[in-house]
């Protein structure tokens, strides 16, 4: 068989040779792009050339801090790699300057050091050392902001295809499956199935033609794991996927990615391009024998997709609508054929598993849950990004530890984890250890792993109307208890945001959610009533103070609200009577104004214009 080394440390010397010279990172990923990045990148290399300075400059992925993108790493011969953070064009050219000129960093705008060798700086904390990164492990996001991601040498001189040459020279395919068994993955996109039970069927399922299908049609609100893998290390995901064709008996694969990914969709081109140039995908891949070949689908955003019968329809060119099973797509899949379907972050565990042993990566993780887990912070947290942990960590520790705690110092309320299919976690609950089963027992679920976080100023009934309304939205109408169950829980929760919901109500809406959790056809139906169960679960209190009480004790519900005016604190400065836009606040100048509940529209300018906090909700 062909093999890679040659190619390998001729790779592995130029990029190691690279990281000797004068060199400055910048992460160009969706989200640094979204901060700015490209600016930055603009105004920094313009520099460089007119100045004439020998400095390389390399774009990557997202290294996960997404809070203090944009990022620049500089990195010059015999120092620390120093990283700005929240960069602007400005600053970060100013920055550059001074480092080169003057030999000093700028301290207010370094987010960590990475030493490589090299000692550390006085009073600057290295990488792995920051509070964001000193609890997670670095596996699936190894090369996620350290590599160009269109560069396959980068890939191949950091292990990159090292498991794919050691299955095709010396495991059979069933030794690939059992390898897979034993280190106790299981499925990250979702329902959690063990994936070395899914491939084995595959495995076993006759026919001379098999597919391997990757779900990339990453849905959740708040959820981004799966674009930062394809954005910042996409070979990662192709020799995994590579993996699974050998093991099962397939010889052609389909990544099937929201057409919203644009960037993840030109950067998987480029790799697979460069991956059959190579002889590393195609035809008689190292000369094994072996053939694989990889497609891109891209999907129209519909969430539904995300469910695996639904997304194979949609590759087919039909309409995207979940079918019954049994059949499941191991036996009879994409075209009738059996078919693997995993997500990108399973995938990307793979070669990982491959090369450095199932027993490794059962040592991580709990019971039944092994290994790492990458989860998207975002909503009300400090430091939103992502975070790769051992599973089994709690929630207290990625909430707090990790992402620092709650903007602006507010109280914790809940955080949603699994997206529309998950539950809401109270305070109570934040010691609890993240992996399936424990999770399950809570009423929520693993998901893919958005986190969103929610503050006191949260209004949870508000939130599980939004939800329902997502998921209702996104439902196909294929079956009844999805379509009209969820429409009716949601007419149901906008009654009661309104302030005209009933006692009784509450018990409709569990009624309602056991009906349409044991009946509906798929994932998207079954776990539509989730958020509904979990706030009733553990917020109930404010349902009920919505119900008997009219009251939004969150302050969010509009037409539970009302305006006043403290009078002791009005100046009468007729600011909020100026701004009002239907004249609902009366009073003479520097007198105590007063606001007619009669005509409030509830819109809450007058608050946000005074500035004596005279204004406040009731």
């Amino acid at each position: 068989m062909h093999s890679l080394n040659g190619l390998r440390q001729q790779f592995q010397y130029t990029f190691n040779e690279s990281h000797k010279r004068a060199r400055i990172v910048i992460g160009l990923g969706t989200c640094g792009i979204a901060a700015g990045a490209e600016k930055v990148w603009t105004a920094v290399s313009n520099y460089i050339e007119t100045q004439g300075l020998e400095i390389a400059m390399m774009a990557t992925g997202c290294v996960g801090m997404c809070y203090a993108e944009p990022l620049m790493e500089v990195h010059l011969p015999g120092e620390p790699r120093f990283i700005y953070g929240n960069l602007k064009p400005e600053n970060a050219v100013a920055i550059l300057k001074r480092h080169l000129q003057e030999g000093s960093p700028s301290p207010e705008y370094i987010v960590a050091q990475d030493p490589r060798g090299y000692e550390a700086a006085a009073n600057i904390v290295k990488l792995g050392d920051t509070p964001f990164y000193k609890e997670q492990v670095k596996n699936v996001l190894g090369r996620c902001g350290l590599i160009d991601p269109d560069q396959i040498s980068h890939y191949i001189a950091c292990h990159g295809y090292e498991a794919l040459e050691k299955v095709l020279d010396e495991m059979s395919p069933i030794k690939v499956i059992r390898e897979i068994s034993n280190s106790g993955l299981r499925g990250r996109g979702g329902g959690g199935f063990p994936t070395g039970r899914k491939w084995e069927a595959a495995y076993n399922s006759p026919g001379s033609k098999k597919y391997v299908v990757c779900n990339a049609d990453e849905g959740d609100p708040g959820a981004f794991m799966d674009r930062s893998i394809l954005e910042g290390d996409p070979h990662e995901l192709l020799e995994g996927m590579a993996i699974c064709g050998y093991a099962i008996g397939a010889d052609e694969g389909y990544i099937y990615v929201r057409a919203e990914y644009p960037l993840a969709i030109k950067r998987l081109q480029k790799a697979i391009h460069d991956a059959e140039s190579v002889g590393i995908l195609g035809d008689n891949i190292l000369d094994s024998g072996f053939n694989f070949k990889i497609h891109i689908a891209a999907g129209a955003g519909a969430f539904v997709c995300g469910e695996e019968t639904a997304l194979m329809h949609s590759i087919e060119g039909k309409r995207g609508m979940p079918r019954m099973r049994p059949p499941y797509p191991a036996q009879s899949g994409l075209w009738d054929k059996p078919t693997n379907i995993n997500n990108v972050e399973t995938y990307a565990n793979i070669p990982h598993i491959i090369r450095r042993g199932a027993d490794w990566f059962a040592g991580m993780g709990t019971g039944n849950s092994k290994g790492s887990k990458v989860f998207a912070l975002t909503g009300k947290i400090k430091r939103t990004g992502l975070a790769e942990v051992p599973i089994g960590i709690s929630l207290r520790d990625i909430v707090f530890n990790i992402g620092g705690g709650i903007q602006n110092d507010k109280g914790y309320k809940a955080v949603q984890i699994g997206g529309p299919s998950g539950g809401c976690i109270p305070e109570s609950l934040l010691d609890t250890p993240v992996d399936y089963d424990s999770l399950l027992q809570l009423g929520a679920m693993m998901g893919s792993g958005g986190l969103v976080i929610m503050d006191e100023d949260t209004c949870m009934v508000d939130v599980a109307r939004y939800f329902l309304h997502f998921t209702q939205d996104e439902s196909c109408g294929k079956c009844a208890p999805c379509r009209e169950g969820t429409m009716r829980m949601l007419q149901i929760l906008e009654k009661i945001c309104d302030g005209q919901g009933r006692p009784e109500d509450l018990d409709t809406l569990e009624s309602l959610c056991r009906v349409v959790q044991s009946t509906s056809l798929c994932g998207l139906g079954q776990s539509a009533p989730n958020p509904v169960l979990a706030t009733l679960r553990y917020f109930r209190s404010e349902y009920e103070a919505h119900i008997y009480d009219k009251k939004c004790p969150a302050g969010v519900c509009t037409n539970l609200l009302t305006y006043k005016i403290n009078a002791e604190k009005c100046k009468g400065c007729t600011l909020c009577k100026n701004v009002c836009p239907v004249d609902a606040i009366a009073g003479e100048r520097k007198q105590p104004h007063t606001i007619i509940e009669d005509m409030c529209i509830r819109c809450g300018t007058c608050i946000s214009k005074c500035t004596f906090n005279a204004i406040y909700k009731g």
